[in-house]
């Protein structure tokens, strides 16, 4: 364990989080778990239990005293009656990293506690402005950057969201087509909505005027940065190009169905490119500098399993 007294942060490693949640029952079976891998990262049944397990039991307690502190703020403004909006959770990092992994892992996690079954899992990717009005913005080669999503559609979601309205509707992206679609989830009153994304932790960008504006972030009740080095990051992103050159981009429907055509050396030539030119500078100038506004941060190992954990303390 590591703690600095100087410190915001209290850091543990590995084994010392784990020690939080050693009598904790294991809902998720190996079947389970394996549905909710991606590719390319290794997750298991132990370290579903070792980190994932012991961060669903902190995220259920914040759950519960976030709901209780609702209630007595209720009381004292006179209309107990008010409904507590979700508790929403922002989870951040790179392409590649595995933060879609974590995300739909806590979802089968938090729906198991009785407290709170209804969660909701939301990806920013639904946000983003569609390829053609992209490329006539000259932004097609910056997908994922912030500038690519439709800023005040994703500021009004999570408005109305955490305005406790009866019905929030949420636009569904395909990675297939590479592109939004027409269809969108409907969210309707959950206990707690996990809201993934590259950028989710981008400060309020300033007006003109030198005004503040809102940010997604601001409606957060908790977030977690899923960390690891970028030569890591890097190296698993090419991994999972040669995987998806092998299945998905082979589909009839795949943009990217001309890369399942090339050779193993191109493929690893194209990944690169695209990760030189694209992913490594968006981690790099927009997504790791966020890392410090998460209230956790997970910190992967080369082999994709995770070493320490840093909480923010209250």
């Amino acid at each position: 364990m590591v703690a600095m007294s100087s410190s915001p942060y209290v850091e543990l490693d590995r084994a010392t989080w784990a020690a939080l949640a050693e009598h904790a029952h294991q809902p998720l079976t190996p079947t389970e778990v394996a549905r909710v891998r991606g590719l390319g990262d290794e997750l298991d049944v132990d370290e579903v239990r070792q980190v994932y397990l012991p961060l669903s039991d902190l995220l259920s307690l914040y759950v519960r005293h976030t709901g209780a502190l609702h209630r007595a703020t209720e009381t004292f403004l006179r209309h107990p009656q008010e409904e507590r909006t979700p508790f929403v959770i922002g989870i951040a990092g790179s392409v590649a990293v595995g933060k879609s992994t974590t995300a739909r892992l806590l979802k089968e996690l938090l729906s198991r506690w009785p407290e709170h079954p209804r969660v909701e899992l939301v990806t920013t990717d639904g946000f983003l402005l569609p390829n053609a009005e992209l490329e006539s913005r000259g932004l097609l080669q910056r997908k994922g950057f912030p500038e690519s999503y439709d800023r005040k559609a994703l500021l009004r979601f999570i408005i109305d969201l955490k305005s406790g309205a009866e019905e929030v509707k949420a636009p569904i992206y395909s990675h297939l087509r590479y592109d939004i679609t027409d269809d969108y989830v409907v969210l309707q009153r959950p206990d707690i909505v996990l809201f993934e994304g590259l950028n989710v932790l981008q400060p309020a960008r300033t007006r003109p005027d030198r005004r503040p504006r809102l940010a997604v972030s601001d409606f957060f009740d908790f977030s977690v940065y899923v960390d690891a080095a970028a030569a890591d990051i890097r190296r698993w992103y090419v991994e999972r190009f040669l995987r998806l050159r092998e299945t998905a981009f082979r589909e009839h429907e795949s943009y990217f169905r001309r890369y399942a055509d090339l050779t193993h050396d191109q493929a690893v030539g194209r990944a690169e490119s695209l990760w030189d030119g694209i992913n490594g500078p968006n981690l790099a100038e927009n997504i790791k500098p966020t890392r410090g506004r998460a209230s956790l941060v997970l910190r992967k190992d080369a082999d994709h399993s995770v070493r320490w954990i840093r909480l923010r303390k209250l």
